[in-house]
């Protein structure tokens, strides 16, 4: 019986260091990884203020280009306005030396005949030029039916000899470019007569 009540432990008391120990452990595992978790959160914190800040610079950049490229196509298409003209110009260049030479012969010459000749060939070479390389052309108006929309009309006088308003007489030409007027040309127009006014005229004709 002595052996029995010397071999029974009372639950509880005198527990193993090594138990105690294990129980413990829990507790500081408990801490390792709270303090893990915020050293992640600010490494990840840094991370995304560093890739907000490059992203940020990459947006200036881009931003600067963009400006950069602005000015540039602002300055090309100043330029191209600027010299727009520069062929056409080129091939009045080439007249303005015709007229010259013209003028010069004539004052070497005095000769009106050749003068004249001169000028009227520089003309053909000039409207020509115009023609075939700008689309640049004349309204041809005498005898053709009076049109609003190339013709401004600064004279009229009946006629019998017309159908139609029909252009008589053209005071200023009128030109084309392409297929818009860019000027009308000034001319007179025939009216024809009223068709009594006509009877009319025909019978007192008659009698005579």
């Amino acid at each position: 019986m002595s052996n029995a009540k010397h071999k029974k432990k009372p639950e509880g008391k005198n527990v193993p260091a090594e138990t105690a120990s294990a129980e413990e452990e829990p507790k500081q595992e408990e801490l390792v990884p709270e303090q893990d978790e915020k050293e992640i959160l600010k490494a990840r914190i840094a991370e995304l203020e560093s890739e907000v800040s490059e992203i940020k610079d990459q947006m200036l950049r881009k931003q600067a280009e963009l400006d950069n490229f602005r000015k540039r196509l602002l300055k090309d298409k100043e330029e191209s306005i600027k010299y727009a003209n520069v062929n056409l110009l080129t091939d009045l260049i080439t007249i303005i030396d015709d007229f010259e030479r013209a003028i010069q012969s004539a004052t070497a010459s005095r000769d009106f005949d050749s003068f004249h000749s001169g000028i009227e060939l520089i003309e053909k070479q000039f409207t020509g030029m115009l023609e075939k390389k700008w689309g640049l052309t004349r309204i041809v108006s005498v005898g053709e039916e009076f049109d609003p929309q190339k013709h401004e009309a600064i004279g009229m006088e009946e006629s019998s000899d017309y159908d139609t308003e029909t252009v008589i007489e053209d005071y200023q030409k009128g030109y084309i470019l392409q297929d818009r007027v860019i000027r009308p040309a000034k001319v007179k127009v025939a009216m024809p007569m009223k068709k009594n006014e006509t009877e009319a005229g025909e019978t007192v004709a008659d009698e005579q």
